[in-house]
């Protein structure tokens, strides 16, 4: 391939090889839209890190070429970037569903140094022009509703992104995913299927709304005598709306809790994506006006998150109810990976008080929000797409997706990973692959820094929380270069001082010996030579002693 301008380049800087971090970058001759603007959250060798989001060098370095940006949904893995991007890129126009839009805007509250987002509301159905990109939207289901896929119509050919979707044949509440619509782009011709792989590995097709709201109906009808308390992401909006239709089919109230909740309840009520009677839902706080089972309180937390509501609840630091053992949890939602620990340490808190506990593993009360095998499957089959490119996904998610589209019948050579950072340039007749073309490391959000985190400061935290450090304050002579008054140490997470007392002392006299050797013969001392030397050596010392590497930190004062 030697011509390249009149071919489409497509650029993930986030959401290969990962859950999370989703950013894809299309780009024609001098024109450049973006898919989804997320964040990823932080791995346990990243502490203090809040999260993760895209390495936009490369669109800084080209912010004038940039037509706009298109949001699929409102979860934070695909909009949590935007308050911390959008100044950088220019503020291109953003273009994404009602719902959305609003979840985008809520956020923005907590960010008003930065730009307002020029956001354009669209529905399934509408098509946008930009450039020479003409984007379609249509409606997918994932689990949150207002969720959009978007053909991409480009003069080298149409490419599907779907975002984040699967086959719900008998959604809740809003309609399914539009299969004529796929079936139509298939007849057109598609260029380049992008595909959501994150169940990849999951066989058959997803489990539908409908038939957890049955099962939950189960539950409200075997526990009627019971306090209910469902935990679940206050994103999946579909399954709030199960809870208020069963709590007013078994004339229970519903007390919500949990400010990501509260905020989700109120916005989607508000646009009405989320119905329910008058007098349905009650403050938290006037849950002791009812009997028990005349209540469902709905609340975050089933990830077993520290501060929220649930787990106020189990603790007994709730400020309005108290978990008895007359209570029924019931977890309606999935364990996210890496979290197991802490969602069973939660469910032995409930367990102790005597309380009893449900989730998806003892019966069918949650549905994900991605396509599985058989989804897939349909998918290829009605797009028929030339090329392949999974996203949103492990590694091995998006090769499980190749591999079963090859197993469809599609050629090997036109099924391609793409890592975060590689190029694809492709056209009706070919398509290839650069790896590493743009920058796509990790950028660090800490607090209110943004990028500020590098990898050495990260190496630096893992260290502190690994092996400690170890901290001397020491006082030197600048004319005769001898250690003056009483050498002050302090250890955090390398040694308790009251119970070391002879590391100390052995310590304080190789700073001294350390001191006077670095001082003979000098006239005057190199201060900051003096720190090396000290940290260096030090740090040898007490791994003599210990077999420990604390971060060793002097603080030498010239007196």
């Amino acid at each position: 391939m030697t011509d390249n301008k009149d071919k489409l380049k497509i650029i993930p800087l986030g959401g290969t090889e990962e859950v999370g971090r989703n950013c894809t970058v299309f780009e024609y001759q001098d024109q450049i839209l973006i898919v989804d603007l997320g964040l990823g959250f932080p791995e346990e060798d990243m502490p203090g890190v809040d999260y993760i989001i895209p390495n936009t060098k490369y669109l800084q370095q080209n912010s004038e070429k940039i037509k706009g940006a298109i949001i699929t949904h409102g979860h934070y893995d695909h909009i949590g970037a935007i308050p911390h991007v959008v100044d950088r890129l220019g503020n291109p126009p953003i273009f994404t569903g009602e719902l959305t839009q609003k979840i985008i805007e809520k956020r923005q509250e907590d960010y008003s140094n930065v730009s307002k987002p020029d956001i354009h509301q669209v529905e399934a159905g509408d098509t946008v022009e930009l450039g020479d990109f003409t984007v379609e939207f249509f409606n997918v289901n994932h689990n949150i509703p207002n969720s959009l896929g978007a053909v991409i119509r480009t003069p080298v050919g149409n490419v599907i992104h779907t975002g984040d979707f699967k086959f719900d044949r008998n959604p809740v509440s809003e309609d399914p995913t539009d299969i004529p619509k796929l079936a139509s782009l298939g007849e057109e011709g598609v260029l380049a299927l992008l595909s959501d792989s994150t169940n990849a590995e999951k066989e058959g097709f997803s489990t539908s709304e409908t038939e957890i709201k049955e099962n939950l109906n189960q539950i409200f009808e075997r526990f009627e005598d019971n306090r209910l308390i469902v935990s679940t992401f206050s994103s999946l909006i579909s399954r709030v709306q199960q809870v208020f239709d069963l709590a007013e089919k078994h004339n229970r109230k519903v007390a919500v809790d949990g400010y990501s909740m509260k905020t989700n309840v109120e916005i989607a009520k508000e646009l009405g994506y989320l119905k329910f009677h008058k007098g349905t839902q009650i403050p938290m706080k006037k849950v002791s006006n009812y009997k028990p089972e005349d209540v469902v309180i709905l609340a975050t937390g089933a990830q077993g998150e520290g501060n929220a509501a649930l787990m106020r609840i189990a603790q007994g630091n709730h400020r309005h109810i108290k978990l008895s053992k007359k209570d029924v949890v019931i977890f309606s939602s999935s364990i996210v990976p890496g979290n197991e620990n802490t969602v069973q340490s939660l469910k032995d808190i409930i367990f102790r008080q005597g309380a009893k506990v449900i989730d998806y593993e003892m019966m069918d009360i949650h549905t994900g929000g991605h396509a599985k095998e058989e989804d897939l499957k349909m998918l290829i089959n009605l797009v028929q797409p030339k090329y392949l490119i999974p996203v949103e996904g492990n590694y091995y998610m998006l090769k499980l997706q190749t591999e079963l589209a090859q197993k469809m019948g599609m050629p090997k050579e036109n099924t391609v990973i793409l890592g975060n950072g590689d190029m694809a340039i492709l056209d009706q007749n070919e398509i290839e692959v650069r790896e590493n073309e743009v920058p796509s490391n990790y950028v660090f959000v800490d607090g209110l820094g943004v990028g500020d985190v590098g990898e050495i400061v990260l190496r630096d935290r893992q260290k502190m929380s690994e092996e400690g450090m170890f901290v001397v304050i020491v006082q030197v002579n600048s004319d005769s270069g001898e250690v003056e008054g009483h050498i002050n140490i302090i250890s955090r997470g390398f040694v308790y001082l009251e119970d070391s007392k002879d590391l100390l002392n052995d310590a304080r006299k190789k700073i001294k010996d350390i001191v006077s050797e670095e001082a003979a013969g000098q006239q005057s001392l190199n201060w900051s030579y003096l720190k090396d030397v000290l940290r260096d050596r030090l740090g040898d010392f007490l791994y003599q002693k210990t077999h420990r590497r604390p971060m060793v930190l002097p603080v030498v004062i010239e007196v």
